[in-house]
């Protein structure tokens, strides 16, 4: 039967659940498509939520097999069960895909089951039928980015969805795309016992971190067991009796060789999803990236047609899309929703992680900032000693007049959580001082943040 409302959400990942969720606690008459059996998009179902499962299950089991002797803890014989790592991550999928639907029935989110397409302004059609709307927006994410010459089938050569469902260990597995999808699903395999080898066409890992922080991450990946070939790229990748022979290029051209593997994970990035929503048919404009193009305020070039999201310009991050469905859901029901893009935080969850908010130092330079820097390592801060996780530091940029912090980086133990103060402190305009000045705990990995903050100024104490 159809149905009016007064905002239709196409895509039920982050950034739609939380569009509809927010739109409708504000006494809007909401209704969320999603083709998928359940709700949460690739995030919840195939991406961030299994890979953190896995990733902690790995990290669980490397630490049993090799860190715990260190402490005075002794596990002979340490197995690995695959199938149970498999069936725990699936557990926690399971749980948070049923806490959105309970959201949606808390809310009176309708959930309108099937594929959504764009009919005009106003009107969506779901599987034939036609639902009426105020406002569409379109929230429905990225998929992998295909490269030519190596075809996935997702049991041998795999995208990250194939990747999470291994059911044995690779002997070898290649990683295409020194970025943070190939880097964290690599570690998974590398700690559970696989010999992997990332092949990246730039020169450097995950290029939109600063350089430092780049090299010193991949030192320390590399002592994990990971391999890299950088400044090279896969032109082919062939399957066989065996397994996977990839050809394997120069990036900047030379001599071919071929490379044995017996899974391939192909990682070079994410694209907007936006194929078969009638955008042609309905006019919405794209851009040159094939992002749809939206105003400052999320709107397209199409009266009541909206995106958010993977689809439109930015970073691919899941908490991006939630605070732009939570802004735009607010600027339809009549408020002023706004998204600082300043202040978004990044984080690779390998272990260490990686943590970043802000511009790096390369940036400051090219935008002819002068500014002051402040480090300080895990290995001077007493409880990461404690906890026997001292790689990495904490690296602070601030204005060189004003103290404003401009950046900030975090290579070290639980630096997705550390970063959390630095948005903060950056949000509300606060300098290197502000932060020095603050008590932190002790003994915290917080602490280190205060040093560096310190250092800014070359006053650290414990070092």
């Amino acid at each position: 039967m159809t149905q009016t409302y007064d905002v239709i959400v196409i895509g039920a990942g982050p950034g739609g659940y939380v569009c509809a969720i927010r739109a409708a606690q504000l006494g809007l008459k909401v209704a969320c498509v999603e083709k998928r059996v359940t709700l949460g998009g690739t995030c919840l179902n195939v991406g961030c939520i299994p890979s953190k499962a896995l990733l902690q299950s790995s990290e669980d089991f490397d630490h049993a097999a090799h860190g715990l002797s260190d402490h005075g803890v002794i596990v002979e014989n340490v197995r690995l069960d695959l199938a149970r790592m498999q069936a725990r991550k699936a557990e926690v999928v399971g749980a948070n895909v049923k806490g959105v639907e309970f959201l949606f029935r808390k809310n009176k989110v309708t959930w309108l089951k099937g594929t959504g397409r764009i009919v005009a302004a106003g009107q969506v059609d779901v599987d034939g039928t036609i639902h009426t709307t105020k406002h569409i927006v379109i929230a429905t994410g990225s998929e992998s980015t295909p490269l030519p010459g190596v075809t996935v089938d997702e049991k041998r050569i795999v995208t990250s969805t194939g990747a999470l469902e291994l059911d044995a260990v690779p002997k070898h597995l290649v990683v295409i795309g020194a970025g943070v999808i190939g880097l964290e699903l690599g570690s998974v395999w590398r700690r559970l016992g696989a010999e992997v080898t990332v092949i990246e066409f730039l020169p450097r890992i995950v290029p939109t971190l600063d350089t430092e922080v780049a090299t010193a991450f991949q030192r320390i990946l590399a002592k994990q067991g990971l391999k890299f070939r950088l400044g090279a790229k896969v032109t082919a990748a062939v399957p066989t009796e065996t397994g996977i022979a990839l050809t394997v290029e120069p990036a900047k051209g030379g001599a071919a060789e071929t490379l044995e593997a017996d899974v391939v994970l192909l990682a070079i990035g994410r694209r907007p999803f936006i194929e078969g929503l009638g955008l042609e048919a309905a006019g919405v404009a794209l851009d040159e990236r094939h992002r749809i193009r939206t105003d400052a305020h999320f709107a397209t070039n199409v009266p009541g047609i909206y995106a958010i999201g993977d689809a439109i310009a930015g970073p691919m991050l899941a908490h991006k899309a939630e605070d732009e469905g939570v802004a735009l859901a607010e600027r339809l029901a009549g408020q002023a929703g706004h998204v600082n893009y300043d202040v978004i935080p990044s984080v690779v969850y390998t272990w260490p992680e990686v943590a970043a908010v802000g511009q790096t130092e390369e940036e400051l330079k090219a935008a002819g900032i002068a500014y002051k820097v402040g480090k300080f390592p895990f290995l001077a801060n007493g409880r990461a000693r404690a906890m026997g996780s001292t790689d990495g530091f904490v690296k602070l940029l601030s204005d060189k007049i004003t103290d404003r912090l401009l950046g900030a980086h975090i290579l070290g133990p639980d630096a997705g959580t550390l970063i959390a103060e630095l948005a903060l402190a950056m949000e509300f305009g606060a300098s290197a001082e502000d932060v020095a000045r603050t008590c932190h705990a002790h003994p915290s990995l917080n602490e280190a943040v205060k040093e560096a903050a310190l250092a800014v100024d070359g006053r650290a104490l414990h070092i």
